[in-house]
């Protein structure tokens, strides 16, 4: 096939999904078209089956604001003509599906039949697409799209809930790469970090509110009180200063690293022994995920998809939001018996098995395969 995606190229998990997603259609021999405003930040390797075309919106002095999903639709148009598309993949509703929409209804005044399918991935229904300025064109989007997937059963739960939608949601879970996700030995590296044997507890975010990093700062407080211990902070965002702060306030800033934007998380998840998520909401739990597949056991809320990707006793704990002080509780109770931190870490890496990236591809094509079904009868 040849396979159209729309997505973000930033470092949110939809960007992510959507480039990892095309690099694996690609290494299975389909042809694969980015369509962004610049290429996405996983898009690291060559491959002959992937190629990007770049969105340019016009900077004219009457536009406040680029006129994005305009710019957009056009070259969806122009792509799809030029490359002959069988299928568009629009990854975030907003404002992609109203684009992947509109750029249909141009291409079927010519003659040319483009499919299209929206994947649902948190924000773009849970916070900004309920938004009255939004919602009336976000639902609207959704229910002409040709295929609806979503990321979690808590996320398609949701959308139903906020919206008027009359099209069966599919859930797809997001995945896990396993040649780049994988335990490896970084023992030296994590003496230097730990030469006394302390454990590592890692937080990956974007520092924004709802990821309630000050939560990390005060259940390690608590952790490392009875547990000698090391924090991870990783990412950036609009709270890294007030986290700073807190860090300063509660005294324990020895203990703890901010490392910033990393590219190679893979590579501090080897040396870590907790990894902890607090977020008041999380349509899936991709950062979760991927520390299990390292072997890192997870504390986290049990807030939105999570219960379904973290398993309570098993692959580690959830506690209610705002709850640090039964998140550091857990932590503790894993960290201070070896035997138990490795039948935890064992667990962890056994449950995000199912979600290797070789069990969901099959999905998205037999997907693919099924809208374009569906719409060429």
């Amino acid at each position: 096939m040849k396979i159209g995606i729309v997505c973000y190229p930033t470092y949110g998990g939809s960007g992510v999904i959507a480039t990892e997603l095309g690099k694996a259609l690609a290494k299975n021999g389909h042809q694969v078209h980015f369509i962004t405003y610049q290429e996405p930040v996983r898009l690291d390797s060559f491959n002959e089956n992937i190629f990007y075309h770049e969105v340019s919106a016009l900077d004219y002095p009457l536009f406040q604001y680029q006129p994005y999903e305009s710019a957009l639709a056009s070259k969806i148009v122009d792509v799809a003509k030029f490359e002959k598309l069988d299928i568009l993949h629009v990854h975030y509703a907003i404002p992609h599906a109203s684009s992947a929409l509109m750029a249909q209804n141009i291409l079927r005044e010519s003659g040319y039949n483009l499919p299209f399918v929206t994947t649902l991935h948190g924000t773009d229904i849970t916070l900004v697409g309920k938004d009255p300025g939004y919602k009336p064109v976000v639902e609207y989007s959704i229910n002409h799209s040709n295929g609806i997937t979503s990321v979690s059963n808590n996320l398609r739960e949701d959308t139903y809930k906020y919206f008027n939608i009359n099209k069966e949601i599919e859930v797809i879970p997001n995945f896990i790469d396993f040649a780049r996700f994988k335990k490896t030995d970084k023992d030296h590296f994590k003496k230097a970090i730990a030469p006394n044997g302390e454990k590592i507890l890692i937080h990956v975010s974007n520092f924004r509110k709802v990821k309630r990093v000050e939560d990390v700062l005060r259940m390690f407080d608590l952790v490392v009180k009875k547990i000698p211990s090391k924090l991870f902070l990783v990412g950036d965002g609009p709270e890294r200063m007030n986290i700073e702060m807190l860090c300063r306030s509660l005294g324990n800033c020895d203990q703890v690293r901010f490392l910033g934007k990393q590219d190679a998380v893979e590579d501090l998840l080897a040396v870590s022994d907790l990894f902890i998520l607090p977020s008041e909401t999380e349509s899936f739990g991709l950062a979760a995920l991927e520390a299990m597949a390292v072997e890192v056991p997870v504390i986290s809320s049990n807030a939105g998809g999570l219960p379904e990707i973290n398993i309570q006793g098993k692959t580690g704990f959830l506690s209610n939001v705002g709850d640090y002080k039964d998140m550091a509780k857990n932590a503790i109770y894993i960290l201070e018996d070896e035997t138990r931190l490795k039948e935890f870490k064992k667990n962890a890496y056994t449950h995000a098995k199912i979600f290797d990236i070789k069990n969901i591809l099959p999905l998205y094509e037999a997907y693919y395969n099924k809208v374009r079904s569906n719409y060429n009868s």
